[in-house]
């Protein structure tokens, strides 16, 4: 369900801001109910896992394009966008969805706040671990193989100066 109203949430956002909706769009929107309902799937129902999905399309959409933008990011297969900011808005909302008065799994006396405020802080201490383990590794290649090529390279094409082939006829 989160699945599908994504995918209906992205494309109805791509219509508005494009003027059209896409089958890319479509697909990152399947992509991003899946990502988001991952956290939330044995906690929520029906109803909560709709919205989730709703909600998860329009803010990915806005992950894509206008974050990216934002932080000047370069995400070419847009995996932050989608996936990044899908699993947060999942994560965080499991807590608001999972509520019995919202169609979740919890018990009558589920305080809503307190577990919202656990999965915020689980979204930030993952952020910053990921943020410092990516931060190292990439210092470690760098030091190691150097993470860009050569001016020079890049002109003559990655095919020939780095795997001995020609990938088109020029």
């Amino acid at each position: 369900l989160a699945t599908a109203a994504a995918t209906l949430s992205w494309l109805a956002g791509e219509s508005l801001h494009k003027g059209k909706a896409s089958m890319l769009g479509a697909a990152s929107g399947a992509v991003a109910g899946l990502v988001a309902v991952t956290p939330a799937a044995g906690f929520v129902g029906p109803m909560g896992s709709i919205i989730l999905g709703l909600i998860a399309g329009v803010v990915c959409l806005w992950g894509v394009g206008g974050l990216k933008k934002m932080l000047g990011a370069d995400d070419a297969f847009d995996v932050f966008g989608v996936h990044g900011v899908g699993g947060i808005i999942g994560a965080i909302l499991t807590a608001v969805f999972a509520a019995p008065g919202l169609g979740g799994t919890q018990a009558a006396d589920y305080a809503m706040a307190h577990q919202l405020w656990v999965q915020v802080k689980s979204v930030l201490i993952t952020l910053v671990w990921s943020g410092v383990v990516a931060f190292i590794a990439y210092k470690i290649a760098d030091l190691l193989v150097g993470l860009r090529v050569t001016e020079e390279a890049e002109r003559e094409g990655l095919d020939i100066t780095s795997h001995g082939e020609t990938a088109y006829n020029r």
